[in-house]
């Protein structure tokens, strides 16, 4: 198991994961005013809890205010920031959930007959017994003492939980765009590379005017923003497994490690070395 955290300040982010729980990340954040993110999104779900304070919640194109209490919830993909409002103290704590695994357990409880991961149509609720389960979660999951059946067990029950509780009845509500949708996975699949906004075009069947304004519209980000977004992402990925922070920034495609170092933290909420440990 390994628990990252910077020892030095109580307030810096705090992040766990474990080898034997691959499927789920956990971090906690003390003082959420030392931390601020641009909009940004993930490939995996999130959920996370309000444990004191109010914040400002951005979620594609809607923006609410959040309190202690609250549950928010991120499709994998959705663009979103929580930030603090007017210098106030909020806290919060977050969990990660590999999509494919959520999928899984969506389908086993019947929600996904054809294997396509369900999104939430909620990205917020109040609901008290998703807001102390979500809690209980994560607490066993930081707690060396719990076993690794324990940690499961109670993963499962609390996401089989949202399930019941959350998911809807529908499909999911965005209307598909083919196009900007080969736009996006050919941003995706070449993100580590120098990429030209003619070669998204090119492999989109796009004009350059229309894929900036119609890619912000569907996305809430512009192409630019959303490579930067993936190549965080892929970042992310190769320090969980233990790489420098010096050979993740040029494998990421960025000019050099200072740029790497700003982008990651507007994107986390924290430095590099902070989130490898």
């Amino acid at each position: 198991m390994k628990l990252t955290t910077l020892k030095a300040c109580d307030k810096a982010p705090r992040f766990w994961r474990d080898d034997a729980l691959p499927f789920i990340e956990a971090r906690s954040i003390a003082d959420g005013r030392e931390v601020c993110y641009s909009r940004h999104a993930h490939e995996h779900f999130s959920i996370g809890a309000i444990t004191a304070g109010r914040s400002t919640y951005i979620h594609e194109q809607s923006q609410f205010e959040v309190s202690t209490g609250t549950v928010v919830l991120m499709n994998p993909g959705d663009v979103h920031a929580c930030n603090p409002i007017d210098d106030q103290p909020w806290s919060y704590l977050m969990l990660y959930v590999d999509t494919a695994w959520l999928t899984d357990l969506q389908h086993q409880l019947g929600f996904s007959d054809d294997l396509a991961f369900r999104r939430f149509a909620l990205t917020h609720t109040a609901d008290a017994s998703l807001f102390d389960g979500l809690k209980a979660l994560y607490e066993v999951l930081v707690d060396p003492q719990q076993d690794v059946l324990r940690k499961q067990s109670t993963a499962v029950e609390f996401f089989s939980d949202v399930q019941l509780r959350l998911n809807p009845t529908d499909p999911p509500l965005r209307e598909p765009n083919f196009k900007l949708e080969r736009a996006a996975d050919f941003i995706r699949d070449h993100c580590t590379q120098m990429l030209k906004l003619e070669d998204i075009c090119e492999a989109a069947q796009l004009s350059p005017s229309y894929l900036i304004r119609a890619f912000k519209q569907h996305y809430g980000m512009t192409p630019h923003a959303f490579l930067v977004n993936r190549r965080i992402q892929f970042a992310r990925d190769q320090l969980r497994h233990g790489k420098l922070i010096a050979d993740v920034a040029l494998e990421a495609g960025f000019a050099d490690q200072a740029h790497f170092q700003r982008a990651f933290k507007q994107h986390l909420a924290a430095t590099p070395g902070q989130y490898r440990g």
